[in-house]
């Protein structure tokens, strides 16, 4: 392993993106925009709408401390899960409408949205899905390019890991994350290539712009990517998480991921080079399986079970996890969802119990705004 000592903890900050539902029903409610204003104006820039009307966006600040992220990741969910009780509606955190429709959905009246809508028209079919995006700070951008390339084959792992949306039109897909399906169907998705350097990934993205298949930088759907208007990199293959515990898990590890990285790349080591069908594949066996299933090793392309892949991911990623001091958080945080099942596998659990739908919501609303384990009591201390 190369040397992983730096100055300081490398940044991060994470995106999450919400459904506004009827808790009785489950059904979408098209009333974010009225929900917004009942947000007060110290975090008018943090909550912001979404691509629909039943979507709400929350922006953590800059943090190096995984307990700081969790208690603002906790007051933003809190406060964004009140101003939709305001008006009569209920804040669940998973990736895609358990019951939605399955026509366009009713878009936020955005003129970028509008043009969405008339360039890709029955793509946004059954649209309004939910990610959690992990901004780690990396301002040097040829840096941030060649890191891409050196996390690439652990992306579908981190999908696995936060897969949370099993159940779709009031039914289960058979898929973990029923979210990530949906979201293959846009041109730019899915796990990135290889960039020779920015210079390389800078072409690339002007030749999709000009050939119409998205229609500016910010369309780069890739699973990881450098942000367009940030110095970080943004690794973006996760549904949004149950639980403000597991979201702060996923930003562990993408920071370790970034922080490792990045001492290979200083360190002149070569990006691993697996090949794109592989990562495909991977990809769609994430979807399909998550934590609970098989995984595809991406180094041999073999299945492997996903719990297994974890367990080399967390010895790959233990001296920066140990560097940064969250090794302890992120142990604790993966034994429980060994123990209690992923996101998808506690919403299956409850959907199984009566194959009723609110059954579900309700699940989901509870774990929206519970407080992580450690923010409860003392530390867990591993041995």
């Amino acid at each position: 392993m190369p040397d992983t000592s730096r100055p300081g903890p490398l940044t991060m900050g994470v995106e999450e993106e919400f459904l506004l539902v009827d808790p009785a029903t489950g059904r979408t409610v098209p009333a974010a925009r009225e929900a917004l204003r009942h947000v007060g104006r110290s975090l008018a820039g943090q909550v912001v709408p979404e691509l629909t009307r039943f979507q709400i966006e929350t922006n953590s600040g800059v943090h190096t401390d995984l307990s700081a992220l969790a208690r603002e990741l906790l007051d933003l969910r809190t406060t964004t899960a009140w101003a939709a009780e305001a008006v009569g509606a209920s804040l669940i955190a998973c990736g895609a409408a358990p019951l939605g429709g399955t026509g366009v959905p009713p878009l936020t009246p955005a003129p970028r949205y509008r043009h969405m809508h008339r360039h890709y028209r029955a793509l946004l079919y059954g649209q309004g899905v939910c990610g959690c995006h992990v901004h780690v700070g990396i301002p040097d951008r040829e840096e941030a390019i060649q890191v891409a390339n050196h996390v690439r084959p652990w992306l579908p792992l981190l999908q696995a890991l936060s897969a949370n949306s099993p159940i779709a039109g009031g039914a289960d897909t058979g898929y973990a994350s029923w979210r990530a399906v949906l979201w293959s169907r846009w041109p730019s998705s899915g796990p990135p290539p290889l960039f020779a350097s920015a210079a390389h990934y800078d072409a690339l993205v002007e030749s999709l712009i000009a050939s119409g298949a998205i229609l500016d930088r910010a369309m780069v759907y890739w699973l990881v990517r450098p942000s367009h208007h940030l110095p970080t990199l943004e690794f973006r293959a996760a549904d949004t998480c149950a639980t403000v515990e597991e979201a702060v898990l996923l930003a562990a590890l993408a920071r370790a991921l970034a922080t490792t990285g990045l001492a290979e790349v200083r360190a002149g080591l070569p990006a691993p080079p697996v090949e794109q069908c592989v990562l495909e594949a991977a990809c769609w066996r994430a979807a399909r399986d998550g934590l609970e299933g098989h995984a595809v090793d991406p180094f041999t392309g073999r299945s492997a079970p996903a719990w297994a892949l974890m367990g080399r991911l967390l010895e790959y990623l233990r001296p920066a996890l140990e560097a940064d001091g969250d090794l302890p958080t992120v142990i604790a945080a993966l034994r429980r969802l060994r123990r209690d099942g992923s996101g998808a596998a506690r919403q299956r659990a409850a959907h199984r119990r009566r194959h009723h739908l609110p059954d579900v919501i309700a699940l989901l609303l509870r774990q929206a705004r519970t407080a992580p384990r450690a923010a409860r009591s003392r530390p867990v201390v591993v041995a």
